[in-house]
Protein backbone atom coordinates (compact mmCIF):
# COMPACT_ATOMS: atom_id res chain seq x y z
CA UNK A 1 0.00 0.00 0.00
CA UNK A 2 0.96 4.26 -0.26
CA UNK A 3 1.96 4.74 3.19
CA UNK A 4 3.18 8.60 2.48
CA UNK A 5 3.27 10.80 -0.26
CA UNK A 6 5.42 13.45 -0.52
CA UNK A 7 5.16 16.60 -2.95
CA UNK A 8 7.75 19.68 -3.74
CA UNK A 9 7.13 22.44 -5.90
CA UNK A 10 4.49 20.58 -8.18
CA UNK A 11 1.79 22.44 -9.86
CA UNK A 12 0.08 24.83 -7.64
CA UNK A 13 1.92 22.45 -5.02
CA UNK A 14 4.56 24.44 -3.07
CA UNK A 15 5.61 21.54 -0.06
CA UNK A 16 2.74 18.87 0.97
CA UNK A 17 3.11 15.42 2.76
CA UNK A 18 0.11 13.25 3.03
CA UNK A 19 0.13 9.74 4.86
CA UNK A 20 -2.54 7.32 4.07
CA UNK A 21 -3.78 4.41 5.56
CA UNK A 22 -5.49 0.88 4.44
CA UNK A 23 -9.02 0.67 3.36
CA UNK A 24 -10.96 3.18 1.23
CA UNK A 25 -9.84 6.90 1.63
CA UNK A 26 -11.45 9.54 -0.42
CA UNK A 27 -10.17 12.99 -1.05
CA UNK A 28 -13.01 15.61 -1.57
CA UNK A 29 -12.82 19.40 -1.99
CA UNK A 30 -13.39 22.59 -3.90
CA UNK A 31 -13.19 22.56 -7.70
CA UNK A 32 -9.52 23.34 -8.61
CA UNK A 33 -8.32 22.80 -4.90
CA UNK A 34 -5.60 20.27 -6.21
CA UNK A 35 -7.67 16.82 -6.00
CA UNK A 36 -6.29 15.43 -9.44
CA UNK A 37 -3.06 17.32 -8.91
CA UNK A 38 -1.87 15.18 -5.99
CA UNK A 39 -3.13 12.11 -8.41
CA UNK A 40 -1.63 13.37 -11.28
CA UNK A 41 1.73 13.28 -8.73
CA UNK A 42 1.23 9.91 -8.14
CA UNK A 43 0.71 9.13 -11.53
CA UNK A 44 4.32 10.85 -12.38
CA UNK A 45 5.96 9.02 -9.20
CA UNK A 46 5.15 5.44 -11.06
CA UNK A 47 6.21 6.55 -14.34
CA UNK A 48 3.58 9.11 -15.91
CA UNK A 49 5.14 11.35 -18.71
CA UNK A 50 7.03 14.24 -17.40
CA UNK A 51 6.93 17.64 -18.08
CA UNK A 52 8.67 21.30 -17.39
CA UNK A 53 5.17 22.68 -17.12
CA UNK A 54 4.91 20.37 -13.96
CA UNK A 55 7.51 22.51 -11.66
CA UNK A 56 5.81 25.32 -9.90
CA UNK A 57 6.50 28.80 -11.29
CA UNK A 58 9.47 30.16 -9.86
CA UNK A 59 10.99 26.83 -8.99
CA UNK A 60 13.95 24.62 -10.16
CA UNK A 61 12.76 21.45 -9.64
CA UNK A 62 9.56 19.19 -8.41
CA UNK A 63 10.43 16.41 -6.50
CA UNK A 64 7.39 13.98 -5.52
CA UNK A 65 8.70 10.66 -2.53
CA UNK A 66 6.24 7.85 -2.06
CA UNK A 67 6.88 5.45 0.67
CA UNK A 68 5.33 2.02 -0.46
CA UNK A 69 4.40 -0.72 2.08
CA UNK A 70 4.95 -4.27 0.11
CA UNK A 71 4.34 -8.12 0.90
CA UNK A 72 6.81 -10.48 0.81
CA UNK A 73 6.00 -12.18 -2.50
CA UNK A 74 4.82 -9.17 -4.40
CA UNK A 75 5.43 -9.31 -7.88
CA UNK A 76 7.62 -6.99 -8.24
CA UNK A 77 10.36 -8.59 -5.87
CA UNK A 78 11.91 -10.52 -8.82
CA UNK A 79 12.65 -7.32 -10.49
CA UNK A 80 13.89 -5.13 -8.00
CA UNK A 81 16.02 -8.60 -6.73
CA UNK A 82 17.58 -8.26 -10.41
CA UNK A 83 18.25 -4.90 -10.66
CA UNK A 84 20.10 -5.23 -6.98
CA UNK A 85 17.81 -2.57 -5.07
CA UNK A 86 17.48 -4.03 -1.52
CA UNK A 87 14.26 -3.96 0.17
CA UNK A 88 14.32 -3.49 4.16
CA UNK A 89 11.37 -4.08 6.61
CA UNK A 90 9.16 -4.38 3.25
CA UNK A 91 9.37 -1.03 2.51
CA UNK A 92 9.71 0.55 -1.24
CA UNK A 93 10.78 4.17 -1.68
CA UNK A 94 10.22 5.63 -5.56
CA UNK A 95 11.33 9.28 -6.07
CA UNK A 96 11.13 11.78 -9.28
CA UNK A 97 12.48 14.66 -9.75
CA UNK A 98 11.62 16.93 -12.42
CA UNK A 99 13.39 19.65 -13.54
CA UNK A 100 12.08 22.81 -15.52
CA UNK A 101 14.14 22.29 -18.47
CA UNK A 102 11.73 19.04 -18.41
CA UNK A 103 14.65 16.69 -17.38
CA UNK A 104 13.39 13.72 -14.87
CA UNK A 105 16.00 11.69 -12.26
CA UNK A 106 14.17 8.34 -10.85
CA UNK A 107 14.92 6.78 -7.92
CA UNK A 108 13.92 3.25 -6.22
CA UNK A 109 15.73 3.23 -2.51
CA UNK A 110 18.20 5.52 -3.42
CA UNK A 111 19.32 3.54 -6.80
CA UNK A 112 19.33 5.47 -9.68
CA UNK A 113 17.18 4.19 -12.62
CA UNK A 114 15.48 4.47 -15.79
CA UNK A 115 12.28 5.89 -16.49
CA UNK A 116 11.51 2.36 -18.11
CA UNK A 117 12.30 0.57 -14.97
CA UNK A 118 10.36 2.75 -12.44
CA UNK A 119 7.51 2.40 -14.58
CA UNK A 120 7.76 -1.38 -14.96
CA UNK A 121 7.92 -1.24 -11.25
CA UNK A 122 5.40 1.43 -10.31
CA UNK A 123 2.47 -0.84 -12.61
CA UNK A 124 3.15 -3.33 -9.63
CA UNK A 125 2.18 -0.94 -7.45
CA UNK A 126 -0.49 1.67 -8.28
CA UNK A 127 -3.30 1.35 -10.94
CA UNK A 128 -5.15 4.81 -12.04
CA UNK A 129 -8.39 5.45 -13.45
CA UNK A 130 -9.89 7.92 -14.25
CA UNK A 131 -12.50 9.54 -16.21
CA UNK A 132 -11.12 8.06 -19.54
CA UNK A 133 -9.87 4.97 -18.14
CA UNK A 134 -12.93 3.18 -19.79
CA UNK A 135 -11.19 3.63 -23.44
CA UNK A 136 -8.63 1.08 -22.37
CA UNK A 137 -10.58 -1.18 -20.55
CA UNK A 138 -13.11 -1.10 -23.43
CA UNK A 139 -10.84 -1.06 -26.48
CA UNK A 140 -11.30 -5.08 -27.81
CA UNK A 141 -7.24 -5.51 -28.30
CA UNK A 142 -7.39 -6.16 -24.30
CA UNK A 143 -10.65 -8.31 -23.80
CA UNK A 144 -8.39 -11.23 -24.56
CA UNK A 145 -5.62 -10.78 -21.69
CA UNK A 146 -8.21 -10.14 -19.33
CA UNK A 147 -10.20 -12.76 -20.59
CA UNK A 148 -6.77 -14.87 -19.66
CA UNK A 149 -6.32 -13.06 -16.64
CA UNK A 150 -9.59 -14.14 -15.19
CA UNK A 151 -9.07 -17.63 -15.72
CA UNK A 152 -5.31 -17.66 -15.11
CA UNK A 153 -5.31 -20.81 -12.69
CA UNK A 154 -6.86 -23.22 -15.44
CA UNK A 155 -5.87 -21.30 -18.78
CA UNK A 156 -2.16 -20.29 -18.08
CA UNK A 157 -0.90 -24.55 -18.90
CA UNK A 158 -2.59 -24.82 -21.72
CA UNK A 159 -1.06 -21.00 -23.08
CA UNK A 160 1.67 -22.32 -21.96
CA UNK A 161 1.66 -25.58 -23.81
CA UNK A 162 0.92 -23.74 -26.93
CA UNK A 163 3.27 -21.04 -27.26
CA UNK A 164 6.06 -23.45 -26.71
CA UNK A 165 4.72 -25.27 -29.89
CA UNK A 166 4.37 -21.85 -31.82
CA UNK A 167 7.83 -21.16 -31.01
CA UNK A 168 8.78 -24.06 -33.47
CA UNK A 169 6.25 -23.38 -35.75
CA UNK A 170 7.88 -19.71 -35.89
CA UNK A 171 11.24 -21.28 -36.21
CA UNK A 172 10.38 -23.73 -39.27
CA UNK A 173 8.73 -20.68 -40.90
CA UNK A 174 11.65 -18.65 -41.12
CA UNK A 175 13.97 -21.63 -42.07
CA UNK A 176 11.68 -22.49 -44.72
CA UNK A 177 11.61 -19.01 -45.85
CA UNK A 178 15.06 -18.33 -45.86
CA UNK A 179 15.65 -21.06 -48.23
CA UNK A 180 12.41 -20.52 -50.66
CA UNK A 181 13.02 -16.80 -50.66
CA UNK A 182 15.81 -14.52 -53.10
CA UNK A 183 17.83 -17.11 -54.88
CA UNK A 184 20.61 -15.08 -55.95
CA UNK A 185 21.52 -14.26 -52.03
CA UNK A 186 21.21 -17.77 -51.73
CA UNK A 187 24.18 -18.49 -54.53
CA UNK A 188 25.98 -15.29 -52.97
CA UNK A 189 26.13 -17.30 -49.65
CA UNK A 190 26.86 -20.75 -51.28
CA UNK A 191 30.16 -18.97 -52.26
CA UNK A 192 30.95 -17.19 -49.70
CA UNK A 193 30.99 -20.14 -47.58
CA UNK A 194 32.75 -22.71 -49.22
CA UNK A 195 35.32 -20.10 -49.99
CA UNK A 196 35.66 -19.63 -45.79
CA UNK A 197 35.22 -23.55 -45.47
CA UNK A 198 38.19 -24.28 -47.81
CA UNK A 199 40.29 -21.41 -46.28
CA UNK A 200 39.88 -23.03 -43.28
CA UNK A 201 40.54 -26.56 -43.99
CA UNK A 202 43.45 -25.70 -45.88
CA UNK A 203 44.98 -24.44 -42.95
CA UNK A 204 44.48 -28.22 -41.00
CA UNK A 205 44.03 -26.34 -37.66
CA UNK A 206 44.64 -28.52 -34.61
CA UNK A 207 42.15 -27.91 -31.47
CA UNK A 208 44.75 -25.36 -29.18
CA UNK A 209 47.87 -25.52 -31.72
CA UNK A 210 47.98 -21.87 -31.20
CA UNK A 211 48.20 -22.03 -27.74
CA UNK A 212 50.83 -25.00 -28.14
CA UNK A 213 52.66 -22.81 -30.93
CA UNK A 214 53.11 -20.02 -28.33
CA UNK A 215 54.60 -21.83 -25.56
CA UNK A 216 57.34 -23.34 -28.01
CA UNK A 217 58.03 -19.67 -29.50
CA UNK A 218 58.89 -18.19 -26.55
CA UNK A 219 61.11 -21.35 -24.86
CA UNK A 220 62.94 -20.91 -28.90
CA UNK A 221 63.08 -17.25 -28.72
CA UNK A 222 64.31 -17.23 -24.98
CA UNK A 223 66.90 -20.74 -25.43
CA UNK A 224 69.58 -18.47 -24.77
CA UNK A 225 68.86 -16.99 -21.31
CA UNK A 226 66.88 -20.04 -20.46
CA UNK A 227 70.28 -22.13 -20.98
CA UNK A 228 72.16 -19.87 -18.28
CA UNK A 229 69.60 -19.77 -15.83
CA UNK A 230 69.48 -23.29 -15.83
CA UNK A 231 73.21 -23.88 -16.07
CA UNK A 232 73.33 -21.66 -13.08
CA UNK A 233 71.46 -23.83 -11.48
CA UNK A 234 72.85 -26.74 -12.26
CA UNK A 235 75.94 -25.55 -10.92
CA UNK A 236 75.12 -24.26 -7.68
CA UNK A 237 73.74 -27.60 -6.33
CA UNK A 238 76.56 -30.17 -7.80
CA UNK A 239 80.16 -29.93 -7.74
CA UNK A 240 82.72 -29.58 -5.16
CA UNK A 241 81.70 -27.83 -2.17
CA UNK A 242 78.62 -26.83 -3.77
CA UNK A 243 74.54 -27.00 -2.58
CA UNK A 244 74.66 -31.11 -2.67
CA UNK A 245 77.84 -31.37 -0.37
CA UNK A 246 75.98 -29.86 2.28
CA UNK A 247 73.45 -31.41 2.34
CA UNK A 248 75.56 -34.72 2.22
CA UNK A 249 77.33 -33.73 5.09
CA UNK A 250 74.42 -32.30 7.19
CA UNK A 251 72.52 -36.08 6.32
CA UNK A 252 75.63 -37.69 7.32
CA UNK A 253 75.90 -35.90 10.82
CA UNK A 254 72.39 -36.71 11.31
CA UNK A 255 72.66 -39.70 10.78
CA UNK A 256 75.02 -40.25 14.00
CA UNK A 257 73.35 -37.73 16.08
CA UNK A 258 70.48 -39.99 15.85
CA UNK A 259 72.20 -43.04 17.92
CA UNK A 260 72.51 -40.33 20.10
CA UNK A 261 68.93 -38.78 20.25
CA UNK A 262 65.85 -40.61 18.55
CA UNK A 263 64.36 -37.33 18.82
CA UNK A 264 66.29 -36.26 15.60
CA UNK A 265 64.69 -39.64 13.90
CA UNK A 266 62.30 -37.35 11.68
CA UNK A 267 64.70 -34.53 11.15
CA UNK A 268 66.62 -36.26 9.45
CA UNK A 269 64.53 -38.50 7.50
CA UNK A 270 63.17 -34.52 6.33
CA UNK A 271 66.96 -33.91 5.16
CA UNK A 272 67.40 -37.26 3.98
CA UNK A 273 64.24 -36.82 1.31
CA UNK A 274 64.98 -33.77 0.72
CA UNK A 275 68.98 -34.82 -0.48
CA UNK A 276 67.01 -37.61 -3.18
CA UNK A 277 64.24 -34.97 -4.04
CA UNK A 278 67.52 -32.52 -4.85
CA UNK A 279 70.10 -35.06 -6.67
CA UNK A 280 66.69 -35.84 -8.63
CA UNK A 281 66.26 -32.27 -9.51
CA UNK A 282 69.97 -31.82 -10.54
CA UNK A 283 70.27 -34.92 -13.35
CA UNK A 284 66.64 -33.59 -14.33
CA UNK A 285 68.59 -29.89 -14.87
CA UNK A 286 71.83 -31.70 -16.74
CA UNK A 287 69.65 -33.32 -19.08
CA UNK A 288 67.49 -30.51 -19.88
CA UNK A 289 70.65 -28.00 -20.55
CA UNK A 290 72.01 -30.49 -23.15
CA UNK A 291 68.45 -30.89 -24.91
CA UNK A 292 68.44 -26.81 -24.98
CA UNK A 293 69.49 -26.03 -28.61
CA UNK A 294 68.44 -22.64 -30.91
CA UNK A 295 66.70 -23.46 -34.06
CA UNK A 296 66.38 -20.69 -36.02
CA UNK A 297 64.38 -22.55 -38.84
CA UNK A 298 62.09 -23.73 -36.71
CA UNK A 299 61.23 -20.55 -34.85
CA UNK A 300 61.04 -18.86 -38.21
CA UNK A 301 58.30 -21.79 -38.89
CA UNK A 302 56.01 -21.17 -36.08
CA UNK A 303 56.68 -17.51 -36.33
CA UNK A 304 54.93 -17.96 -40.31
CA UNK A 305 52.22 -20.88 -38.51
CA UNK A 306 50.91 -18.52 -35.52
CA UNK A 307 50.66 -15.46 -38.63
CA UNK A 308 48.82 -17.46 -40.14
CA UNK A 309 46.17 -18.82 -37.32
CA UNK A 310 46.11 -15.53 -36.20
CA UNK A 311 44.69 -14.52 -39.87
CA UNK A 312 41.90 -17.10 -39.96
CA UNK A 313 41.40 -15.39 -36.00
CA UNK A 314 40.51 -12.22 -37.15
CA UNK A 315 37.77 -13.67 -39.91
CA UNK A 316 36.62 -16.61 -37.82
CA UNK A 317 37.25 -16.27 -34.10
CA UNK A 318 39.15 -15.09 -31.23
CA UNK A 319 40.61 -18.98 -30.79
CA UNK A 320 41.02 -21.85 -33.03
CA UNK A 321 38.44 -23.89 -31.33
CA UNK A 322 35.83 -20.99 -32.22
CA UNK A 323 37.68 -21.09 -36.14
CA UNK A 324 36.79 -24.68 -35.50
CA UNK A 325 33.28 -24.83 -34.38
CA UNK A 326 32.74 -21.81 -36.87
CA UNK A 327 33.77 -24.14 -39.94
CA UNK A 328 31.10 -27.02 -38.25
CA UNK A 329 28.54 -24.65 -38.26
CA UNK A 330 29.35 -23.49 -41.63
CA UNK A 331 29.33 -27.09 -42.74
CA UNK A 332 26.10 -28.15 -41.61
CA UNK A 333 24.53 -24.38 -43.66
CA UNK A 334 26.63 -25.17 -46.90
CA UNK A 335 25.19 -29.21 -47.03
CA UNK A 336 21.86 -27.66 -46.16
CA UNK A 337 22.26 -25.08 -49.63
CA UNK A 338 23.82 -27.87 -51.34
CA UNK A 339 20.51 -30.27 -50.38
CA UNK A 340 18.17 -27.09 -50.38
CA UNK A 341 15.51 -28.60 -52.46
CA UNK A 342 15.43 -31.70 -50.19
CA UNK A 343 15.53 -28.92 -46.76
CA UNK A 344 12.96 -27.35 -48.08
CA UNK A 345 10.53 -30.46 -48.57
CA UNK A 346 11.56 -31.83 -45.10
CA UNK A 347 10.65 -28.47 -43.80
CA UNK A 348 7.37 -28.31 -45.64
CA UNK A 349 6.32 -31.35 -43.75
CA UNK A 350 7.28 -30.39 -40.57
CA UNK A 351 5.66 -27.20 -40.77
CA UNK A 352 2.51 -28.69 -41.66
CA UNK A 353 3.06 -31.25 -38.61
CA UNK A 354 3.57 -28.76 -36.68
CA UNK A 355 0.57 -26.42 -38.12
CA UNK A 356 -1.97 -29.68 -37.32
CA UNK A 357 -0.34 -29.94 -33.41
CA UNK A 358 -0.35 -25.87 -33.33
CA UNK A 359 -4.38 -26.15 -34.05
CA UNK A 360 -5.20 -28.66 -31.82
CA UNK A 361 -3.81 -26.76 -29.00
CA UNK A 362 -5.26 -23.74 -30.62
CA UNK A 363 -8.40 -25.25 -30.29
CA UNK A 364 -8.03 -26.62 -26.45
CA UNK A 365 -6.79 -23.29 -25.58
CA UNK A 366 -9.98 -21.74 -27.24
CA UNK A 367 -12.10 -24.71 -25.16
CA UNK A 368 -10.44 -23.55 -21.55
CA UNK A 369 -11.20 -19.77 -22.35
CA UNK A 370 -14.55 -20.34 -23.72
CA UNK A 371 -15.45 -21.67 -20.54
CA UNK A 372 -13.68 -19.20 -18.34
CA UNK A 373 -15.96 -16.91 -20.70
CA UNK A 374 -19.03 -17.98 -18.84
CA UNK A 375 -17.59 -17.77 -15.63
CA UNK A 376 -16.90 -14.56 -16.46
CA UNK A 377 -19.80 -13.54 -17.98
CA UNK A 378 -22.26 -14.30 -14.81
CA UNK A 379 -19.54 -12.47 -12.92
CA UNK A 380 -19.97 -9.13 -14.92
CA UNK A 381 -23.46 -9.49 -14.98
CA UNK A 382 -23.80 -10.12 -11.06
CA UNK A 383 -21.47 -6.83 -10.97
CA UNK A 384 -23.73 -4.83 -12.55
CA UNK A 385 -26.79 -6.18 -11.71
CA UNK A 386 -25.88 -4.77 -7.98
CA UNK A 387 -24.98 -1.14 -10.01
CA UNK A 388 -28.57 -1.71 -11.13
CA UNK A 389 -27.73 -2.34 -14.68
CA UNK A 390 -29.94 -5.71 -14.07
CA UNK A 391 -31.21 -5.59 -17.81
CA UNK A 392 -28.21 -5.47 -19.06
CA UNK A 393 -26.83 -7.87 -21.53
CA UNK A 394 -23.50 -8.92 -21.03
CA UNK A 395 -21.56 -11.57 -24.12
CA UNK A 396 -18.24 -12.28 -25.03
CA UNK A 397 -17.41 -12.84 -28.76
CA UNK A 398 -15.19 -15.26 -30.11
CA UNK A 399 -14.08 -15.29 -33.80
CA UNK A 400 -11.24 -17.06 -35.59
CA UNK A 401 -8.95 -15.26 -37.21
CA UNK A 402 -8.74 -15.71 -40.55
CA UNK A 403 -6.27 -15.00 -43.25
CA UNK A 404 -6.29 -15.02 -47.07
CA UNK A 405 -2.85 -14.39 -47.38
CA UNK A 406 0.26 -15.59 -45.25
CA UNK A 407 -1.64 -18.14 -43.36
CA UNK A 408 -1.49 -21.67 -43.48
CA UNK A 409 -4.58 -23.96 -44.75
CA UNK A 410 -5.21 -26.35 -41.89
CA UNK A 411 -8.47 -28.20 -42.47
CA UNK A 412 -8.83 -26.39 -45.49
CA UNK A 413 -8.82 -23.17 -43.75
CA UNK A 414 -6.33 -20.22 -43.73
CA UNK A 415 -5.59 -20.31 -40.33
CA UNK A 416 -2.83 -17.17 -38.76
CA UNK A 417 -1.14 -18.12 -36.08
CA UNK A 418 -0.69 -15.52 -33.30
CA UNK A 419 1.22 -15.72 -30.02
CA UNK A 420 -1.54 -15.95 -28.01
CA UNK A 421 -3.50 -18.32 -29.93
CA UNK A 422 -6.20 -18.25 -32.93
CA UNK A 423 -9.04 -16.46 -30.91
CA UNK A 424 -10.20 -13.03 -31.34
CA UNK A 425 -12.49 -12.23 -28.49
CA UNK A 426 -14.68 -8.71 -27.88
CA UNK A 427 -17.26 -7.96 -25.00
CA UNK A 428 -20.16 -7.05 -25.94
CA UNK A 429 -23.07 -5.40 -24.35
CA UNK A 430 -26.71 -4.29 -24.68
CA UNK A 431 -27.46 -1.70 -21.98
CA UNK A 432 -31.44 -1.74 -22.19
CA UNK A 433 -34.22 -4.12 -23.58
CA UNK A 434 -34.28 -4.20 -27.30
CA UNK A 435 -31.26 -3.02 -27.75
CA UNK A 436 -28.64 -4.89 -29.81
CA UNK A 437 -25.02 -6.31 -29.02
CA UNK A 438 -22.50 -3.53 -29.35
CA UNK A 439 -18.75 -3.29 -28.49
CA UNK A 440 -18.07 -2.17 -25.17
CA UNK A 441 -16.00 1.13 -27.00
CA UNK A 442 -20.24 1.97 -28.29
CA UNK A 443 -21.70 2.80 -25.13
CA UNK A 444 -22.45 6.41 -25.50
CA UNK A 445 -23.75 6.86 -21.51
CA UNK A 446 -21.31 8.64 -19.03
CA UNK A 447 -22.65 6.52 -16.30
CA UNK A 448 -23.07 3.53 -18.06
CA UNK A 449 -19.25 3.65 -18.81
CA UNK A 450 -18.73 4.50 -14.93
CA UNK A 451 -20.66 1.27 -14.03
CA UNK A 452 -19.63 -1.27 -16.56
CA UNK A 453 -15.63 0.12 -15.61
CA UNK A 454 -16.09 -0.14 -12.01
CA UNK A 455 -17.86 -3.78 -12.45
CA UNK A 456 -15.00 -4.82 -14.31
CA UNK A 457 -12.61 -3.62 -12.35
CA UNK A 458 -14.03 -5.31 -8.91
CA UNK A 459 -13.60 -8.60 -10.67
CA UNK A 460 -10.06 -7.93 -12.48
CA UNK A 461 -8.50 -5.56 -9.90
CA UNK A 462 -6.83 -8.46 -7.40
CA UNK A 463 -5.85 -10.53 -10.22
CA UNK A 464 -3.73 -7.54 -11.18
CA UNK A 465 -1.60 -7.45 -8.24
CA UNK A 466 -1.14 -4.68 -7.72
CA UNK A 467 -0.49 -3.00 -4.24
CA UNK A 468 -3.16 0.46 -4.13
CA UNK A 469 -5.99 1.13 -6.33
CA UNK A 470 -7.24 4.84 -7.71
CA UNK A 471 -10.05 6.15 -8.98
CA UNK A 472 -10.41 9.83 -10.21
CA UNK A 473 -13.82 11.00 -10.54
CA UNK A 474 -15.06 7.61 -12.04
CA UNK A 475 -18.42 8.49 -10.76
CA UNK A 476 -19.03 10.87 -12.97
CA UNK A 477 -22.65 11.08 -14.71
CA UNK A 478 -24.27 9.01 -11.76
CA UNK A 479 -26.77 10.27 -8.76
CA UNK A 480 -28.96 8.71 -6.44
CA UNK A 481 -29.32 4.55 -5.69
CA UNK A 482 -26.91 4.34 -8.52
CA UNK A 483 -24.49 6.32 -6.83
CA UNK A 484 -25.04 4.30 -3.42
CA UNK A 485 -24.76 1.20 -5.55
CA UNK A 486 -21.44 2.81 -6.98
CA UNK A 487 -19.93 3.79 -3.01
CA UNK A 488 -20.96 0.59 -2.07
CA UNK A 489 -18.98 -1.13 -4.85
CA UNK A 490 -15.75 1.00 -4.46
CA UNK A 491 -15.73 -0.25 -0.86
CA UNK A 492 -16.45 -3.63 -1.35
CA UNK A 493 -13.12 -3.33 -3.86
CA UNK A 494 -11.25 -1.48 -0.82
CA UNK A 495 -11.64 -4.40 1.58
CA UNK A 496 -8.52 -6.06 0.00
CA UNK A 497 -6.49 -3.33 -1.91
CA UNK A 498 -5.95 0.10 -0.73
CA UNK A 499 -8.01 2.35 -2.45
CA UNK A 500 -7.51 6.07 -2.94
CA UNK A 501 -10.81 7.68 -4.65
CA UNK A 502 -11.37 11.61 -5.55
CA UNK A 503 -15.06 11.92 -5.28
CA UNK A 504 -17.93 14.65 -5.61
CA UNK A 505 -20.56 12.26 -4.43
CA UNK A 506 -21.57 12.14 -0.92
CA UNK A 507 -22.73 8.40 -0.66
CA UNK A 508 -19.10 7.16 -1.93
CA UNK A 509 -17.57 9.67 1.12
CA UNK A 510 -19.63 8.38 3.54
CA UNK A 511 -18.84 5.04 3.19
CA UNK A 512 -14.52 6.01 3.16
CA UNK A 513 -12.20 4.60 5.94
CA UNK A 514 -10.51 7.88 6.07
CA UNK A 515 -11.53 10.91 4.23
CA UNK A 516 -9.22 13.94 3.52
CA UNK A 517 -10.07 17.32 2.49
CA UNK A 518 -8.08 18.87 0.17
CA UNK A 519 -8.19 23.04 0.12
CA UNK A 520 -6.27 26.11 -1.25
CA UNK A 521 -5.38 29.43 0.47
CA UNK A 522 -3.59 32.36 -0.86
CA UNK A 523 -0.30 33.26 1.06
CA UNK A 524 2.16 35.52 -0.13
CA UNK A 525 0.55 36.57 -3.41
CA UNK A 526 0.74 32.54 -3.95
CA UNK A 527 -1.73 29.76 -3.97
CA UNK A 528 -1.02 27.05 -1.01
CA UNK A 529 -2.56 23.70 -1.19
CA UNK A 530 -3.50 22.14 1.91
CA UNK A 531 -4.34 18.29 2.85
CA UNK A 532 -6.19 17.01 6.09
CA UNK A 533 -7.74 14.58 7.52
CA UNK A 534 -11.58 15.40 8.93
CA UNK A 535 -12.96 14.36 11.97
CA UNK A 536 -16.01 13.08 12.53
CA UNK A 537 -17.92 16.87 12.55
CA UNK A 538 -15.61 18.06 10.39
CA UNK A 539 -16.72 15.07 7.97
CA UNK A 540 -20.37 15.63 8.50
CA UNK A 541 -20.02 19.37 7.41
CA UNK A 542 -18.02 18.43 4.31
CA UNK A 543 -20.76 15.46 3.20
CA UNK A 544 -23.59 18.17 4.19
CA UNK A 545 -21.80 20.50 1.71
CA UNK A 546 -21.84 18.13 -0.79
CA UNK A 547 -25.00 17.32 -0.48
CA UNK A 548 -26.61 20.99 -0.73
CA UNK A 549 -23.76 22.15 -3.26
CA UNK A 550 -24.03 25.99 -1.61
CA UNK A 551 -24.83 26.26 1.83
CA UNK A 552 -24.71 23.70 5.08
CA UNK A 553 -28.21 23.87 7.24
CA UNK A 554 -29.33 22.05 9.84
CA UNK A 555 -31.40 19.91 7.15
CA UNK A 556 -28.37 19.00 5.02
CA UNK A 557 -25.99 18.48 7.99
CA UNK A 558 -29.07 16.02 9.57
CA UNK A 559 -29.30 14.46 6.19
CA UNK A 560 -24.93 13.75 6.13
CA UNK A 561 -25.59 11.99 9.28
CA UNK A 562 -28.13 9.76 8.32
CA UNK A 563 -25.83 9.17 5.16
CA UNK A 564 -22.99 7.89 7.22
CA UNK A 565 -25.18 5.51 9.61
CA UNK A 566 -26.44 4.16 6.54
CA UNK A 567 -22.73 3.45 5.39
CA UNK A 568 -21.81 2.44 8.77
CA UNK A 569 -24.49 -0.63 8.71
CA UNK A 570 -23.53 -1.31 5.22
CA UNK A 571 -19.75 -1.35 5.93
CA UNK A 572 -20.77 -4.08 8.86
CA UNK A 573 -22.46 -6.53 6.69
CA UNK A 574 -20.51 -6.36 3.45
CA UNK A 575 -18.91 -9.21 2.38
CA UNK A 576 -15.94 -9.43 0.63
CA UNK A 577 -17.19 -10.62 -2.83
CA UNK A 578 -15.48 -14.27 -3.60
CA UNK A 579 -13.30 -13.42 -6.38
CA UNK A 580 -10.86 -11.25 -4.01
CA UNK A 581 -11.32 -13.93 -1.72
CA UNK A 582 -8.76 -16.56 -3.68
Amino acid sequence: MLVELSIKDFAIIDELSISFEKGLTVLTGETGAGKSIIIDAIGLLIGGRGSSEFVRFGAKRAEIEGLFSIENNHSSLKKLEQLGIEIEDSMLILRRDITESGKSVCRINGKLVTLAIIREIGSHLVDIHGQHEHQHLMAQERHLAMLDLFGKEEITKALKEYKTLYERYIQTSKQLKQLSENEQEITHRLDLIQYQLNEIEKAKLEPNEDEQLFAEKMKLANSEKIYKVVQDSYHALYGEGKGMDWITLAMNQLEDAVDLDKELQAIHETVTQCFYLLEEATFSLSHYVDSIEFDPDRLNLIESRLNEINGLKRKYGTTVTEILEYAAQIEDELDTLVNKDDRIQKLQKQLEELAIDLLLEAKNLSSHRQKVATRLKEAVLKELKELYMEKTVFEIAFNKILSDRNGTIVDGEHIHFYEDGIDKVEFLLSANPGEPLKPLSKVASGGEISRIMLALKAIFSVDQGVTSLIFDEVDTGVSGRVAQAIAEKIFKVSSCSQVLCITHLPQVAAMADTHLYIAKKEQNNRVVTSVAPLTLGEKIDELARMISGVEVTEITRKHAEELLQLASAIKQKTPIPEKLTK
